[in-house]
C-alpha cells in the first residue's frame, strides 16, 4: 500500500458541496489502495475576508503581526473540521489537525514563517490505525507555541514538507485547473497541458508569474526530491507530473510562457559611476522591505550611469518617494517611473542545448511592433519587460511562433 499526500486549495473547498466532492476523491484514493494524508487551505476567499477585517482595525499601526497569524489561521481550522466531518459521514475514519497539533515547527517570523521541523509521530499513529489525518495548511507554531503562518502559497509548502518527511510516493496538488499549461489558457486559446515538467522549469514559471504552484513549495520539492503532481479537483485526468530533468527522455525547447502584470519600473538618471552607488540606491529600497526584481545599469561616456530596476506594482508609490529622496542625496539628474509595464518570461531546459531562442523571441516581438524595455536571462529563462497593453498580444505571438500548442511531454521513462 502506497502513501500519498493530497492538498486541496481554496477553490476546491469553497463550499460544503465542494468539500463533499473532495471527500469522495479522497475515498476513491483509499479504495485504490492508498493511505492518504490530506492538507487543505481556507475555504474560497475566506483568507481575503479575514485580511479585510484586519484592515478595518488598521492593525499595521499596532504592530500586531502575532495576532494577524492567530486571525488568518482560523480559516484553515474551519476547513479541516468540515472535511473531517464529511469523511466521517461517508463512513471513513478521519481526524483534523491544526498546524500546532500536527507539530509543524517554524521560526518566529509572523505572517511569513518558514518550516524548521515536523514531528510526524502522531500522524503516523493515525495512519497506522486507518485514520485519515486532515491537516491545516499554511500554519505552524514557533518555539514559544505561538501560532505562525507561512505566507502566500503556504498550504502548498505544508503539503510538500509533510510529503518529504513522510517519504510519500507522491504529493498531489489539487486545484481548479487540470495541470500545468504552456501558458494561461484564459489568454492564449491554444495553451495545452504538459504531461511532465522539471522542477527547475516549474520553479522558474512559478517565480515569473505562473500561479499554479508557489515557488517555495517547488523549491522544497526539488530539494527533497518529492514527486509532485498537479491535478484538477473537478475533472478526472492525469494532471502534470513535476519531476527531475533526468527522468524525461527528451526535453522541449520551450516548456512554457509565464507573465505578470504586477510590475513597475523605476529609473534614476545621471548618477556618478563610482563604487558603492548601487548599494546607495538599493539599500534604502531594501530597508523598506521592497522586493527588487530586474536591474539594468547603463554607463555613458561621461562616466555617469542610469540605473533602472523593477518592483511590485503595489510598492511603486513608496519606492518612487524613496528614490526621489536618494536622488537628492547623491546628486542624480532625474527620477522616472512607469507602473504600466508587464514582465513576460519563456522557460525551457532545452535552451541549454539550443542557440537562437533569444533572437527568435526578439524578432517575434519586433514583428508585432512590441518594444522591449528590459531583458533578463538565465540558463533556462528569458524575461522581457514590455508595455502592459501589449502583454496578451506578445504571449499569443510567442506561443504560436514556438509551436507550444503541440507541446506535451510523455510520462517519464526511467532505466535501472
Amino acid at each position: 500500500m502506497s502513501l500519498i499526500v493530497q492538498k486541496f486549495g481554496g477553490t476546491s473547498v469553497a463550499s460544503v458541496a465542494h468539500i463533499e466532492n473532495v471527500a469522495r476523491r479522497i475515498l476513491t484514493s483509499r479504495k485504490e489502495g492508498h493511505d492518504v494524508v490530506v492538507v487543505v487551505s481556507a475555504m474560497g476567499d475566506d483568507t481575503d475576508k479575514l485580511v479585510a477585517l484586519a484592515e478595518e482595525v488598521d492593525f499595521r499601526d499596532c504592530r500586531a503581526q502575532r495576532e494577524m497569524d492567530v486571525l488568518l489561521a482560523s480559516g484553515e481550522q474551519v476547513t479541516i473540521a468540515l472535511l473531517s466531518m464529511m469523511l466521517m459521514k461517508l463512513g471513513c475514519k478521519a481526524k483534523s489537525f491544526t498546524g500546532t497539533q500536527a507539530r509543524i515547527q517554524t521560526d518566529a517570523v509572523h505572517t511569513r514563517a518558514r518550516i524548521l521541523n515536523i514531528d510526524i509521530a502522531s500522524l503516523k499513529v493515525q495512519i497506522d490505525q486507518g485514520i485519515i489525518p486532515v491537516v491545516a495548511g499554511f500554519q505552524g507554531r514557533d518555539s514559544e507555541d505561538n501560532i505562525t503562518t507561512l505566507g502566500r502559497g503556504g498550504s502548498d509548502t505544508t503539503a510538500v514538507a509533510l510529503a518529504a518527511i513522510l517519504e510519500v510516493d507522491e504529493c498531489q496538488i489539487y486545484t481548479d485547473v487540470e495541470g500545468v499549461f504552456t501558458t494561461d489558457p484564459r489568454v492564449v486559446e491554444g495553451a495545452c497541458r504538459l504531461d511532465v515538467i522539471t522542477f527547475e522549469e516549474m520553479l522558474e514559471l512559478a517565480s515569473q508569474g505562473s500561479r499554479i504552484l508557489h515557488s517555495r513549495a517547488v523549491e522544497f520539492a526539488s530539494k527533497y526530491q518529492v514527486p509532485l503532481r498537479v491535478l484538477s479537483s473537478f475533472k478526472d485526468g492525469p494532471g502534470t507530473l513535476i519531476t527531475n530533468e533526468g527522468q524525461s527522455m527528451e526535453q522541449p525547447l520551450i516548456s512554457g510562457i509565464a507573465f505578470t502584470r504586477d510590475e513597475a519600473k523605476l529609473t534614476i538618471l545621471g548618477v556618478k559611476d563610482i563604487p558603492g552607488i548601487a548599494s546607495a540606491i538599493l539599500g534604502p529600497i531594501s530597508e523598506a522591505n521592497i522586493m527588487v526584481d530586474m536591474i539594468v545599469q547603463n554607463v555613458a561616456d561621461d562616466m555617469s550611469t542610469d540605473f533602472t530596476f523593477t518592483v511590485r506594482r503595489e510598492d511603486y508609490d513608496q519606492a518612487l518617494k524613496i528614490l526621489e529622496n536618494i536622488a537628492q542625496k547623491i546628486g542624480a539628474k532625474e527620477v522616472k517611473g512607469n507602473n504600466k509595464i508587464a514582465k513576460l518570461s519563456m522557460v525551457g531546459v532545452g535552451m541549454r542545448s539550443h542557440a537562437g531562442v533569444a533572437s527568435k523571441m526578439f524578432r517575434v516581438l519586433a514583428d508585432e511592433s512590441i518594444n522591449i524595455q528590459m531583458i533578463s536571462t538565465s540558463e533556462i529563462k528569458i524575461s522581457v519587460v514590455i508595455n502592459e497593453k501589449y502583454l496578451e498580444l506578445a504571449a499569443r505571438a510567442l506561443h504560436s511562433a514556438f509551436d507550444l500548442s503541440g507541446a506535451s511531454l510523455d510520462e517519464p521513462t526511467t532505466t535501472d
